[in-house]
């Protein structure tokens, strides 16, 4: 008897422990997308989502923030780029009704573009002003898991690259406390894939990278996971595309090596060197 009691107390122990180690994940909202990631992206993270202009940043952070308001989480989207009303427009192509959810207090949109002098904007592109009022938004919408979408995060830094790590540092580690998980998107340049700014991939708990090319005179669209924590995420380039209506998915495999799409260490050497001269750093 006591042999049976000993065998059941290790077995709960083992199923317990299971549980108590198991990844809570948050569904991206792109079909095909978290079955890359081993079933979304790990709650609490932040995620650098990173590539050119053109290539998906923007409808990934849209389809993020609107599974978010599905699940019934608190969603703060911070666009530097683009107004208040154009996520708005673009969110509606895909169906998904960002200003009903602002409405029914499931979404805040903070305008950092525009200027404007109403309390969900910021007068200007600076990481503490941008952390108080993600703060200030988290407080107004309640308690519970939170999504944030900063878009970009880059804009923070575009006059000051050499500063990306320290700001993504000091966002990272003030937002950590209030449960959020975090998009950064990360601009990269169109002639050299170059990420703006040193560091952000370094402090991230993941990269997911977008890329586009022409190929036959068409754009293709690709992504790879090339960073996530606590996943046994897939290692392999992915074709994407953006269909009416619908938003972004996930098409297939595709077989395409690194030096396919990026300059040669040559060049991206000499690039960079350059770059630091004129910043300074060497």
């Amino acid at each position: 008897m006591q042999d049976n009691e000993s065998d059941i107390y290790l077995i709960l122990c083992i199923i317990y422990s299971g549980l108590a180690s198991e990844v809570k994940r948050l569904k991206t909202g792109v079909a095909g997308m978290d079955e890359l990631l081993e079933g979304g992206i790990p709650e609490d993270f932040f995620v650098a989502v990173t590539g050119e202009p053109g290539c998906g940043k923007t409808i990934f952070s849209i389809h993020f923030i609107n599974q978010g308001i599905i699940e019934g989480d608190k969603c703060i989207y911070i666009t530097t780029e683009e107004s208040r009303e154009s996520i708005i427009r673009q969110a509606s192509q895909f169906g998904m009704r960002f200003g009903d959810a602002m409405n029914d207090g499931k979404l805040i949109i903070i305008d950092a573009l525009m200027g404007r002098e109403d309390r969900w904007s910021l007068q200007n592109l600076d990481p503490e002003a941008l952390v108080s009022k993600i703060i200030e938004a988290k407080k107004e919408l309640g308690y519970g898991r939170a999504r944030v979408a900063v878009d970009s995060l880059s804009a923070f830094w575009l006059d000051k690259p050499a500063m990306a790590r320290r700001y993504s540092y000091f966002i990272k580690k003030v937002l950590s406390k209030w449960n959020f998980t975090i998009l950064a998107v990360s601009q990269y340049a169109i002639t050299t894939a170059e990420s703006f700014g040193w560091g952000i991939e370094h402090i991230a708990d993941g990269i997911i990278r977008f890329r586009r090319l022409l190929r036959g005179g068409e754009l293709k669209r690709f992504v790879i996971i090339e960073k996530m924590r606590q996943t046994n995420h897939s290692r392999y380039l992915h074709e994407i595309d953006v269909k009416p209506g619908v938003g972004m998915v996930v098409l297939r495999r595709v077989e395409m090596r690194a030096e396919d799409y990026k300059l040669p260490p040559e060049v991206l050497r000499k690039i960079l060197e350059a770059k630091r001269k004129s910043e300074g750093i060497l």
